[in-house]
């Protein structure tokens, strides 16, 4: 946008010079194309309205809480990342290491048997439980029996998670997302936050009610997912020029679940009020960023929650964790760029959290 706009004040430059215009009336009209542009621009992000930026770098210093010394392992946070499987194995261990990085004390993977031994390869710091199962490896006559066995050895561990992220690389077999659907259930009446992503959003966007009605469910869907999720809702298409708008009617109508919608800029709302993520961001789209988004948002969710419980509401813990998770996150993947560039992964990005962190927020 910022391109095109530019094209039209060199060529408004080129009219005025060839016309024989002195340099005042130059720069006054160049001066009111800009202005005009930049008008335009901000009315297209902010639907027109009163800005919506979050003050994201102070929200994110709130909620990070002090190191002390006297804090024992499991305080600074317990996230669990649901999702592995055949194909992918990559997407659970993004989410699940980002948690770590940027200050969670524990992280949990809960994957397909297959998967188990790949991402337990990736790295030790992962605690990764293979107790999913696919369509394939289980006869039709077992599969209830299976599905009940899978729900109760996740379920001795559920009271111990802040937080679970639900979707990174979970693929989409039947018998599998049956069983996810079951576990979601279990967390929501165990009152356990979830981040839902990915996969996950294919398996949310076909049952609503999952997540309708429950506060602490996160939605973080790229352009094509929240498009899907769109249409189911709302019955129409996406409204870029009355975006945030529309945003807020889509949370709203699934019962006042947040929703980080990811883009240019990151618009995020919980049905009362929507607000953008802007600061900071790259160009460079390679696979992966989302992931490292949900096990952010995870971690500070978890934190913010504890933090509301403390003192009091000031904004939804949800709203908080996905601005503050979607700060970090871009500040990362800026830091990144800045060294990489066009060769910039996941993994550099990853390497920069501490980093983005400890920039905005020192440890002491």
């Amino acid at each position: 946008m910022h391109q095109y706009y530019g094209g039209i004040i060199r060529r408004q430059q080129h009219l005025i010079r060839c016309l024989g215009a002195d340099h005042q009336s130059n720069s006054v009209n160049t001066l009111r194309l800009v202005n005009n542009s930049n008008t335009r621009m901000q009315s297209v992000m902010s639907g027109g309205g009163p800005t919506l930026e979050a003050d994201a770098l102070s929200i994110l210093r709130s909620i990070s809480p002090t190191l002390d010394s006297s804090k024992h392992k499991g305080q600074a946070g317990k996230i669990a990342v649901l999702g592995g499987c055949r194909e992918y194995t990559g997407a659970p261990y993004f989410s699940a290491i980002s948690a770590l990085k940027i200050g969670a004390d524990l992280s949990h993977v809960i994957c397909t048997k297959d998967a188990a031994p790949v991402i337990k390869s990736y790295s030790p710091e992962l605690i990764v439980h293979p107790l999913l199962e696919e369509s394939y490896s289980v006869r039709e006559e077992d599969r209830k029996s299976v599905s009940t066995l899978v729900l109760a050895e996740v379920d001795k561990w559920m009271e111990r998670f802040d937080c679970l992220v639900i979707g990174p690389g979970l693929g989409r077999d039947p018998f599998l997302l049956d069983c996810v659907s079951d576990i979601m259930k279990h967390a929501r009446q165990s009152n356990v936050p979830m981040v839902i992503d990915g996969d996950g959003l294919f398996l949310v966007t076909n049952r609503l009610d999952l997540v309708s009605g429950y506060p602490l469910a996160v939605l973080t869907p790229n352009v094509n997912e929240y498009k899907r999720l769109v249409q189911k809702v709302l019955n129409c298409e996406v409204n870029d020029q009355d975006g945030p708008q529309q945003l807020l009617s889509l949370a709203s109508s699934i019962g006042g679940v947040t929703i980080l919608r990811k883009g240019l800029s990151d618009y995020i709302s919980d049905g009362k009020e929507v607000r953008s993520v802007s600061i900071f961001g790259s160009p460079r789209r390679c696979g992966g960023q989302g992931d490292i988004l949900s096990g952010s948002v995870a971690v500070f969710l978890a934190w913010a929650r504890k933090l509301v419980d403390k003192e009091g509401p000031t904004m939804s813990p949800t709203m908080l964790g996905c601005i503050a998770g979607s700060a970090l996150m871009r500040k990362a993947a800026s830091l990144a760029f800045e060294d990489k560039k066009r060769s910039t992964l996941t993994t550099d990005i990853i390497e920069c959290l501490g980093r983005s962190l400890e920039d905005i927020c020192p440890a002491r």
